[in-house]
């Protein structure tokens, strides 16, 4: 398979700007004519929506904790026919866990090795001007071997700002790729899990449309592309089967963190993917084998749900014969109750015993290894998963039988076991692979 050059958009830490960067970079690309494959690196199910918005292309997460070679090589493979890959790094470059998982500890940098794509550094020069260099140098040395391709200045004050930055990656030996004057209207809306939703925001297609005119302004684009390398894609590997062959999936606002890796293994494997939305009161498809209710922000509409009279009747018909799985948010939604920030109870479908409340917030975060005490549909007992916990809420009862035994990376137990009565099973980590043998 043919080689196919990239790019890794990484910052020293979150917030200094990266994802709008990212954003007007795959859309002047694409502008330009290039078929623009985005990637994610680690483990987020809201960012890739984004860039299939920015760049026409599905986005699909890269992550060296969670992945073993097989799957990482599967979704290395779906930039075949792109002209460049551009991949967006989780948190700061270096940002990973303490004990090595399938490929690595999961961080921006290892993802940059092993696919050879070099780094552009986001460097938020606000407060400071040639000792930005200091941390720019800092980030291209810490780890031989790491490919860089320069740095873009974000936030810049003045010209005169500009210029002093600009003088110390001079003398640093850095290659400055662009310099963005600070904009307030450069931010995306976020909440409680970070950025809203795509789908969610006001007007995404101005907003990407502006990020592209001003990185075309700002940044040298043909210097980037100049840059971009990578190694040559693999011709194998195996994308996640599907657990049933009619899968009844939620997708509404409510419910909408699904990995793309997974579902893109679902559809080619040939199953038929039918969604649904609780929040309109719609009740999944009675010809479905599976009920699947992915995350999502169950927890602000969950008066809704609790009046969602069709949606909760046939969830309940479907469990009587036929699997119900639901990963974090559908999780709380399959529970006998959820309270929201204001401390209001809502009921919700009943299938399980569990009571959760966001108005008791406590965070958890996370990846998560699982060995299954019970089947999830799709994985027998004591399969091992790797997943990502990701929310606020508390449970506060769960009389249910535990799921499965999760630990967290570095193989500390933790309280969220999920849980299962029947047909129905929950848990509070989005799955993203199935463990694979060494």
């Amino acid at each position: 398979m043919a080689e196919v050059p990239g790019l890794l958009i990484s910052a020293p830490s979150s917030g200094t700007g990266k994802t709008t960067v990212m954003l007007g970079l795959l859309r002047a690309l694409a502008e330009d004519g290039l078929a623009v494959q985005p990637f994610k690196s680690g483990p987020d199910y809201i960012d890739p929506a984004f860039h299939r918005a920015a760049s026409g292309r599905a986005s699909f997460n890269l992550d060296g904790w969670a992945m073993g070679p097989s799957l990482w090589q599967a979704i290395a493979a779906q930039a075949e026919g792109a002209g460049i890959c551009v991949a967006e790094g989780s948190m700061g470059l270096f940002d990973g866990v303490a004990t090595r998982g399938q490929q690595g500890f999961g961080s921006s940098a290892e993802t940059a090795q092993a696919m050879g794509w070099p780094v552009v550094l986001v460097i938020d020069v606000s407060g400071q001007a040639q000792s930005a260099a200091a941390t720019a140098l800092g980030f291209r040395d810490y780890l031989p071997g790491l490919p860089f391709a320069g740095v873009i200045l974000n936030r810049v004050a003045s010209p005169r700002h500009e210029r002093l930055a600009r003088l110390g990656m001079e003398r640093a030996g850095l290659p400055v790729l662009g310099a963005l004057p600070r904009r307030g209207d450069l931010t995306l809306p976020e909440r409680h899990l970070g950025l809203i939703q795509a789908v969610e925001h006001p007007d995404l297609e101005t907003a990407i449309a502006g990020y592209a005119a001003f990185l075309r302004e700002h940044v040298d684009l043909a210097a980037l592309r100049a840059a971009a390398w990578g190694t040559a894609l693999p011709a194998h590997g195996t994308l996640p089967r599907p657990p049933a062959q009619r899968i009844a999936l939620a997708q509404d606002a409510a419910f909408s963190f699904t990995y793309p890796h997974v579902l893109e293994g679902w559809r080619r494997a040939g199953a038929e993917i039918l969604p649904f939305s609780p929040l309109a009161d719609e009740a999944p498809d009675p010809d479905a084998d599976l009920v699947w209710l992915p995350g999502g922000y169950p927890e602000l509409h969950a008066g809704t749900l609790a009046a969602a009279e069709r949606f909760r009747a046939g969830l309940r018909c479907h469990a009587e014969t036929r699997p119900v799985h639901g990963e974090c948010g559908g999780y709380m939604a399959l529970g006998e109750a959820l309270i929201d920030k204001d401390g209001t109870r809502h009921a919700m479908a009943g299938l399980l015993g569990l009571v959760t409340s966001y108005e008791t917030r406590r965070f958890h975060l996370g990846y998560r290894r699982a060995v299954l005490d019970a089947a999830l549909p799709g994985h027998a007992p004591g399969t091992a998963l790797r997943g990502h916990e990701f929310h606020y809420s508390t449970i506060l009862e769960q009389p249910d039988a535990p799921l499965a035994r999760v630990a967290d990376a570095d193989g500390n137990p933790v309280p969220e076991t999920g849980s299962h009565r029947g047909h129905v099973s929950g848990t509070f980590f989005h799955l993203i692979a199935e463990e694979e043998a060494a």
